[in-house]
């Protein structure tokens, strides 16, 4: 079992920069392939970025060169850096876990933390 706590969303103007947070419980985190999702009011959740257990780094074309997916396993966190912030990155944040591969359907993902509201202002 795995609780994530996501953290860090706020309001920022155009070309901005934020980072999420998403702290994991469980001794198990290191394990797990993390997740990123989005998801903007009237639209289906999106891939966003995720990271492997050993450290591999995936991201969707929209955020490709602009967001930085990390973790940290000392610390049971996994970050989301994201600049040059656009008015179309407003959303609802998600991180998300799952044992396993890699994947960008958020159905494949078995945690998820409770959200964080990303506001970018033109």
């Amino acid at each position: 079992q795995v609780q994530l706590v996501g953290s860090g969303g706020g309001l920022v103007q155009h070309g901005g920069s934020l980072r999420l947070s998403c702290a994991a419980s469980g001794r198990t985190f290191s394990s797990y392939t993390m997740g990123w999702f989005r998801q903007a009011p009237g639209m289906d959740r999106e891939f966003v970025a995720a990271i492997s257990w050993s450290g591999s780094t995936y991201y969707a074309d929209s955020v490709k060169g602009r967001f930085t997916i990390s973790r940290d396993n000392a610390k049971n966190t996994v970050y989301l850096q994201m600049n040059s912030l656009k008015v179309g990155d407003t959303a609802v944040y998600y991180c998300a876990a799952k044992a396993g591969v890699v994947h960008s359907a958020w159905d494949e993902y078995d945690y998820w933390g409770q959200g964080t509201q990303v506001t970018v202002s033109s």
